[in-house]
């Protein structure tokens, strides 16, 4: 019998290695820090070199984000959603707070840092091309349907509801909430819980 073998893994490009470069000096540093040069000595490559895969900062910065969206948008769909509308929304309002709190200045890149072709309200969230909102709106519909939650634009309130989250989220990064993570946790849940009360039939 001939020994099953596994699946070669795919070697990463310069053009990965540039981009957990990037990732590595934005975890550590913060966004500032990401710029051509000091991302091409940690590859170990020519700041020259560096443009064949990419052709300026933003576009680096664009990559690192949207590698940061897809992580995001996997996570979403990995959980189970269960329970009433308000738990429903919980689950998915807690997986953007944990991304935040583990890479806070990748979520500042991703939901702050003004970037070409980040996707804008309403436009891109009314014609649901985002993987990480979408979810937000398809809980608030089915609520809608079933008589959880009055009827309204599910849209509007998933935006609404972003909005109340990565607020409290940026303040609480900014150390203008004086909490512990528990605490501050409890907070966001609570904060949730009131405006899903003001939604309820």
């Amino acid at each position: 019998m001939s020994r099953s073998t596994k699946p070669a893994t795919p070697k990463p490009t310069t053009s990965d290695a540039i981009l957990a470069a990037a990732r590595d000096l934005l975890d550590r540093k913060g966004v500032a820090a990401v710029a051509m040069r000091p991302v091409a000595e940690k590859v170990g490559i020519t700041p020259m070199a560096i443009y064949r895969h990419f052709a300026d900062r933003a576009s680096l910065l664009n990559a690192v984000a949207d590698d940061g969206f897809q992580a995001l948008a996997a996570q979403l769909q990995s959980i189970h959603l269960k329970g009433d509308v308000e738990h429903r929304l919980m689950q998915v309002g807690e997986v953007f707070l944990d991304a935040a709190l583990q890479s806070p200045n990748l979520y500042e890149l991703m939901f702050l840092v003004p970037r070409e072709g980040a996707r804008v309200y309403p436009r891109d969230f009314k014609a649901r091309r985002s993987p990480t909102f979408n979810p937000t709106v398809t809980i608030l519909e089915q609520a809608m349907r079933a008589g959880e939650l009055q009827t309204d634009d599910a849209v509007e309130i998933a935006f609404e509801l972003s909005a109340l989250s990565h607020g409290l989220i940026v303040l609480y990064l900014g150390d203008r909430i004086a909490q512990t993570e528990k605490q501050f946790r409890k907070l966001y849940q609570r904060c949730f819980r009131r405006y899903l009360n003001g939604l309820r039939p």
